[in-house]
């Protein structure tokens, strides 16, 4: 982002005490919420593995659909490690203690192979030019997603080979300093966020990649040696199939609407769950909340919402309604590639944030 261009934020008005307790943030909620995300990988990780020790050639007709199944739902919820609970955590906003907070990013980036050096270089500037074009290769608009077709139904239900594919290019030439593989997103947008004139943030990058390399592969070579090859698939890369519920979660949070704009309600979308995928993505269907008060910590969220509703507009309920108005938004824009949605949004005299402002709350510096 360049020097001349500011963006001026619009904000909803919050007052100041009210936001002073919506940013606190607490080693217990956070722990609230990893202990039992960690416990469910860890279950349904052992189940997919005691489920492989008991394939065997007398009981193979029903014990490889177990398999299958157990897989299924162990990378439902894995899935969600890297981009959501490395997003928030690349905040620094979950845990009261910094080093907690760093311990536990490394552990979710480590298990999802999540390149969490480079999402926060990225992220930070996602926050501050949301959706601007040259601005923001975080998110880029329209995103003209190929929602039609069996490859796609293929793609979230089971596994993405190109994207694992390409994932594994993008850690071996990272492991040697550079940016020029895609990952989680374009290589020119890293070489942007993770420049060559910023040798101490490359050096974090090169040596985050070097331990993720190392450390999977010598993981890998114990699971062979020990006879455990399956683990390869259960934890190497257990984060990266059967994607298709954090795509239902999070394709809604910028689809459709309008690039350019400085209102987030015009370029983010909330919507409102029930307890499990609001579990699983960290409260981050309150995308409008988070982008226009990125320093408020995931689980004070639904309580910034109650704060300041009279001031956003509606939001569905639930992913199947989220999903039936997206739907035709979709559809339209697939024939009208200049088209987005513009919501009604409430004519009220709000507060204002400058870029500057943004970056520095979403990287909590």
């Amino acid at each position: 982002m360049s020097d001349s261009t500011k963006i001026n934020w619009y904000r909803c008005k919050v007052d100041r005490a009210v936001m002073s307790e919506l940013m606190r943030k607490s080693d217990a909620k956070a722990l609230a919420q990893v202990i039992p995300n960690l416990v469910i990988y860890a279950t349904t990780g052992t189940l997919a593995f005691l489920a492989f020790r008991n394939v065997s050639s007398d009981n193979w007709p029903w014990s490889v659909p177990l398999v299958l199944l157990a897989l299924f739902v162990h990378g439902t919820f894995a899935r969600f490690h890297g981009g959501i609970a490395g997003h928030e955590l690349s905040h620094k906003t979950p845990f009261a203690t910094p080093w907690l907070n760093h311990v536990v990013m490394r552990t979710y980036a480590f298990i999802s192979l999540f390149d969490y050096v480079g999402f926060r270089a990225s992220h930070i500037r996602h926050h501050q030019s949301t959706v601007h074009a040259d601005q923001d290769g975080e998110v880029v608009l329209p995103q003209g997603l190929d929602w039609h077709g069996i490859r796609f139904v293929l793609k979230q239900l089971i596994i993405d080979p190109v994207r694992v594919w390409n994932m594994i290019r993008f850690w071996i030439a990272a492991a040697f300093g550079r940016t020029d593989r895609d990952g989680y997103f374009s290589a020119a947008w890293l070489s942007q966020v993770v420049p060559e004139s910023n040798p101490k943030l490359r050096r974090e990058y090169r040596n985050w990649a070097r331990f993720m390399v190392f450390g999977h592969l010598t993981l890998a070579a114990i699971f062979i040696a020990t006879g455990h090859w399956y683990l390869i698939i259960i934890f190497t890369f257990g984060c990266h199939y059967c994607g298709w519920f954090e795509a239902l979660c999070g394709i809604p949070q910028h689809i459709g609407l309008a690039p350019n704009v400085n209102d987030f309600r015009l370029c983010c979308r909330t919507y409102t769950c029930s307890w499990l995928p609001a579990f699983c993505y960290w409260n981050m269907q309150y995308h409008i909340e988070h982008h226009m008060f990125p320093a408020v910590p995931f689980y004070n969220l639904p309580k910034l919402r109650a704060a300041i509703k009279d001031d956003l507009p509606p939001a569905p309920h639930g992913l199947w309604a989220t999903w039936r108005e997206l739907l035709p938004l979709m559809r339209r824009q697939r024939e009208e590639p200049g088209y987005f949605f513009v919501p009604q949004v409430p004519q009220n005299a709000g507060d204002h944030a400058d870029d500057a402002t943004l970056l520095r709350e979403a990287a909590q510096a």
